[in-house]
């Protein structure tokens, strides 16, 4: 199913200009075509599929990495000069987006230009030719490719809601991935595409080594301790994809080995480790591109995939994907309660992004070292600064890089809510989905693990129990509540306009309070009706939630229902007693909001 139907909307609609056809746009024709036609240093033009046909979709991406593009210029073999429609993102790296829907066969002339001149050309032969597929390096170019691709694979209007049961329907829409039938053998039809939380970053990068001939390099880690990071081994190095147009098959080899090998401490490696799969950057727009992981002290990872500027009153957005035991990969806004920071000995958190892979002599391959990435020009460069933060000082440095020109604290309030509404939408599908196994399985009894265990397992309870998703809704409860508090404590970060901290401070209170009322979600109870929550009634079982994550309670409890009250009245199910039990031990942990060490 595409994408397009998933969220409900028509692409001609909302990406008007990505998704209309290449028109002549009264260009004047040169006197004499330029005979030298090349990519340049900073701008590239990438063409998909490899083997492009008559007829079908000629898919075009002009991507630099040092200012924006004006726009891409395209000549038909007939020597017509036209300008393609394009959608254009922001950076770095920049892009601008197109399709030739209907090309003849012949040579196609297309030319990235800035200020009147090219700054990239190609020519594609379409019918009996090949598209440029790169140097087969992970060079600067490719790299630009990879974050602009990722960019526009989960492109939607930013109030869109973005959520989907698994990554397949993503990479099966050809209208948001550049790279579908690449390699013109309708492998994408046949592709088994379900990572979750950890296996996502490194699905999506193997899926786009496949297609491009690239090598991929992934560890075997240990999970650290209260005292240490994970540490990992040598890396493994796969080449099938190197140089020719692997198999589906040898892709789902690749992916499966990498899958039953990496899990959430690939990520959580110190910073200063050179044995690691991912290097830490710094904390600048420049160094954050789409594809750019960030990994949780506790071992959630999401990934980076659009920036979005402030404008006027209009917060700034940043956003990211991740992917869940479940499989489900959502897309969310970057806030406190989304992207958990803290210092802990356990790990090396923050954003952090893929070690790239050099040639070694011969048809040998290399991961490049921190001193290499520190000085490598172009790429985001190697970075432990974030180790020298405290979580105050990640957020409020993370908050001037989104909204640089400061924030009115109304809007600030607005996105902060937003973002906590979307969070508890998440977790209605996530209660629902494991709501759903339960009812498959009568008579089931979900094993609990013991201990902090319970954040960290296999089986139906990490895909189906809650506790980190849980314990994140109790922080983004937290973080909306205390805002008040942040604006006396960060005035630097608000646009008051004469107004003094307090008073704003008081007026977000009034403004909370008033809110509390005025949004709200709704779930599904064990008889199938729809149960309405206002987000007051939310903060009033903040209690309840505490020990709400056990797929083996009903959805009435798992929402904070307590014996008696109305809505508990279609309640089934209780957990085991043993288990009741071991929750109350382990309530601290959420009423703290604090992980317990391993």
């Amino acid at each position: 199913m595409a994408l397009s139907t998933l969220l409900g909307f028509t692409p001609i609609r909302l990406l008007p200009i990505a998704l209309l056809p290449l028109v002549a746009l009264a260009l004047p024709a040169p006197a004499k075509a330029a005979a030298n036609c090349a990519q340049g240093t900073e701008a590239r033009i990438w063409t998909a599929p490899l083997e492009p046909q008559p007829g079908d979709p000629l898919e075009v991406f002009a991507i630099a990495t040092d200012s924006g593009l004006d726009e891409v210029r395209v000549t038909a073999p007939s020597g017509e000069p036209s300008r393609l429609r394009s959608l254009s993102s922001d950076g770095p790296p920049w892009s601008n987006y197109g399709t030739v829907f209907r090309p003849t066969a012949g040579t196609y002339r297309i030319e990235a230009m800035r200020g009147g001149r090219v700054a990239a050309c190609t020519e594609v032969r379409v019918g009996g030719g090949s598209s440029d597929r790169g140097t087969g390096e992970w060079d600067l170019a490719t790299e630009a490719l990879y974050a602009a691709w990722i960019e526009h694979l989960f492109n939607a209007p930013p109030e869109q809601s973005l959520s989907f049961k698994s990554l397949g329907p993503v990479l099966r829409d050809p209208a948001q991935n550049f790279l579908y039938n690449y390699l013109g053998a309708g492998e994408d039809s046949r592709l088994p595409a379900e990572p979750d939380c950890a296996d996502l970053p490194y699905f999506l990068r193997a899926y786009f080594a496949w297609k491009l001939g690239l090598p991929v390099a992934y560890r075997s880690c240990d999970r650290g301790s209260r005292s240490r990071p994970p540490n990992c081994q040598s890396p493994i190095i796969e080449t099938r994809f190197v140089g020719n147009k692997a198999s589906l098959s040898s892709f789902r080899s690749v992916t499966q080995a990498i899958i039953n090998t990496v899990h959430s401490g690939s990520g959580r490696t110190g910073l200063r480790d050179e044995q690691t799969d991912f290097y830490p950057v710094p904390l600048d727009r420049s160094s954050l591109w789409p594809g750019t992981l960030y990994a949780d002290p506790y071992g959630h990872t999401m990934i980076i995939v659009k920036w979005i500027p402030q404008s006027g009153r209009h917060s700034g957005l940043l956003l990211a994907v991740d992917a869940q035991p479940d499989n489900s990969v959502t897309r969310k806004r970057y806030w406190e309660g989304n992207f958990l920071f803290a210092q802990t000995p356990s790990a090396g958190p923050g954003f952090k992004t893929f070690r790239p892979l050099a040639r070694s002599g011969g048809s040998g391959w290399r991961l490049l070292s921190n001193a290499e990435l520190d000085g490598r020009a172009g790429l985001p460069r190697f970075s432990a600064e974030q180790g020298n933060l405290d979580a105050d000082d990640f957020y409020a440095r993370m908050e001037r890089l989104i909204n640089p020109y400061g924030l009115d604290p109304t809007a600030a309030y607005d996105a902060t809510l937003d973002a906590l509404m979307e969070q508890l939408e998440t977790r209605v599908t996530s209660v629902d989905n494991g709501e759903t196994y339960m009812r498959a399985h009568p008579g089931t009894v979900v094993s609990m693990p013991s201990g902090p265990a319970i954040f960290e397992t296999t089986g139906p309870w990490e895909d189906y129990a809650t506790p980190s998703r849980d314990m994140r809704l109790l922080i983004a409860m937290k973080v909306l509540k205390s805002l008040p508090e942040r604006i006396m404590r960060f005035p630097q970060l608000y646009v008051l306009s004469g107004e003094s901290a307090a008073s704003a401070a008081s007026r977000i209170e009034r403004l909370h309070a008033q809110r509390l009322n005025e949004r709200s979600i709704s779930y599904r109870r064990s008889d199938g009706s729809p149960w309405r929550l206002t987000l007051g009634d939310i903060y009033d079982r903040q209690q309840a939630l505490e020990v709400a994550y056990n797929p083996n309670d009903c959805v009435e409890t798992r929402w904070g229902a307590t014996a008696g009250s109305p809505d508990a009245s279609t309640c089934r199910r209780q957990a085991p007693r043993e288990q009741l039990s071991r929750m109350e031990q382990y309530r601290s942990w959420f009423r703290e909001t604090t992980r317990p060490p391993r």
